[in-house]
């Protein structure tokens, strides 16, 4: 049976915010409502970037969308179940099987080699994988172009090479969505365009969903979809193409 083009077009929704807010309790008296009302939905295959000043409530954002904080009040819905009140135990297995991240300041572990960074996400699985992480990482790191790195510790790589590590982390356990906070903030301009080059890849090679977080428009521009948050509140959402 041939596909019609609209059902070519229909994607799987990994994940809905439906009016999701966040406080925070500041000196025991005041309430600071970081998200208000946030209504988001994100599709498999996506490339958006969320875009916003400091203080915006992008990083709030992103921490509700990458299961690392649970909302004030509303729903977040990864694959059709609502993960809200799932214990910490719980998102913590969702977490490392449904999301890699990518950040600024790479959070690498310096004690350990890039081998062993690569791999920290499949040693701390709680669930039995399905896969050789081993295989995987030698894939990784030659995808990468970082092989020869492969014993050396992060400090000795320069700032380029320890975000291709972190991507290659964020990768291991080959999740479906790829969460990339400012991931060129601490590079130049080169190795930034680079990075962005390889998250492009991996969304239009490997149909990863990547969301950028960021404040930067020159990285957004890289990206299909464009959300802009201010004041908690999400202001626009265009798909550019």
């Amino acid at each position: 049976m041939i596909k019609s083009h609209s059902d070519k077009l229909k994607r799987k929704e990994i994940i809905h915010l439906k009016n999701v807010r966040k406080d925070y309790v500041i000196d025991e008296e005041m309430v600071f409502t970081a998200l208000k009302k946030i209504n988001l939905k994100i599709e498999e295959g996506e490339y958006l970037s969320i875009v916003g000043p400091s203080g915006s409530g992008k990083s709030t954002l992103m921490h509700i969308i990458g299961l690392l904080d649970y909302p004030t009040d509303g729903e977040v819905i990864v694959e059709g179940k609502d993960v809200s009140h799932l214990s910490d135990v719980e998102l913590s297995i969702l977490r490392n099987r449904f999301v890699g991240f990518v950040f600024q300041q790479f959070n690498l572990i310096n004690k350990l080699t890039v081998w062993e960074n690569i791999l920290l996400p499949a040693i701390y699985s709680r669930s039995k994988l399905n896969f050789s992480s081993e295989k995987r990482a030698r894939y990784l790191l030659d995808r990468f172009g970082i092989g020869e790195k492969k014993d050396s510790y992060p400090n000795k790589l320069s700032g380029g090479q320890q975000q291709r590590v972190a991507i290659a982390r964020a990768l291991i356990m080959n999740p479906q969505l790829i969460l990339a906070d400012e991931p060129t903030g601490n590079l130049d301009s080169r190795s930034g365009k680079e990075v962005m080059s390889l998250l492009t890849e991996l969304n239009r090679k490997d149909n990863k969903t990547v969301v950028v977080v960021t404040h930067d428009m020159n990285i957004a521009s890289y990206t299909k979809r464009l959300v802009q948050i201010r004041d908690g509140v999400i202001i626009s959402d265009n798909n550019k193409r």
